[in-house]
């Protein structure tokens, strides 16, 4: 196994782990990450890092602004990693990975802070990975075989995540996920993830409205739209899967 082979998802690792496995190293994802191909920033004085997007903040454009990545990636997504590093700061929850933080707090009012800001770093790190440009379209041959097995059609699949996008009140995710043989959507309120639900992630929406409004404003149908005929990144949720 070769040295880019041992790389571990850098935006789940603490400091102990990132230099463990970083001496001497290129720090790159291994393809049996959750986020494939998820490049980290350089390490900060300790904790969890903000990962770099895998394109240019204009990348998505017209569907997606450079504005709004700005926002939701510079501002949320880093104040969620920053907010997380300072609640687990000398704590039992110091040196784990995000997946770990978020299993071991789920549920637990007493650590609700914890949980929300660890689960929307998760969230939004696996969130840019879902889109990409010139996304849309079909999913390779052997992938929409599958969705078939569970949906019928490929458009009935993305008429249940439209659903669910739709039909979140409020913030939250539309996830396109594995439950145990079967692909099935579901979504989840605030910083809820299928992780604590014992599913597999495969694919998200963000109906946060920080994630279309300054775009679309009130029109998240259109946004919804949007991401899965132009952006959605069918090939990250074939690796998942």
């Amino acid at each position: 196994m070769n040295t880019q082979d041992k790389m571990g998802d850098l935006s789940s690792l603490s400091r102990r782990d990132f230099l463990a496995l970083s001496t001497g190293a290129a720090v790159l994802l291994a393809t049996s990450s959750p986020f494939v191909n998820l490049i980290g920033s350089a390490l900060a004085a300790g904790g969890h890092v903000l990962p770099a997007l895998p394109y240019p903040e204009n990348a998505l454009e017209p569907y997606i602004s450079a504005r709004t990545i700005g926002f939701h990636y510079g501002k949320h997504h880093k104040g969620y990693i920053d907010n997380l590093n300072k609640l687990i700061s000398n704590t039992e929850f110091a040196d784990l990975s995000l997946e770990k933080i978020i299993s071991a707090t789920a549920g637990k009012p007493e650590k609700a802070t914890i949980f929300n800001n660890a689960a929307q770093s998760w969230n939004h790190a696996f969130y840019w990975q879902c889109l990409k440009p010139n996304g849309g379209g079909e999913p390779s041959a052997a992938f929409k075989k599958q969705i078939e097995a569970s949906f019928g059609t490929l458009e009935a699949c993305k008429k249940e995540l439209t659903t669910a996008a739709m039909t979140q009140f409020g913030s939250g995710w539309a996830w396109l996920v594995r439950d145990g043989q079967k692909l099935k959507v579901i979504k989840t309120a605030n910083a809820d993830t299928p992780l604590e639900k014992g599913m597999k992630p495969l694919l998200v929406i963000d109906v946060w409205e920080h994630a279309y409004y300054l775009d679309y404003q009130n029109r998240r149908v259109d946004y919804v739209s949007a991401v899965l005929d132009k952006i959605i990144n069918w090939d990250f949720a074939e690796k998942n899967l």
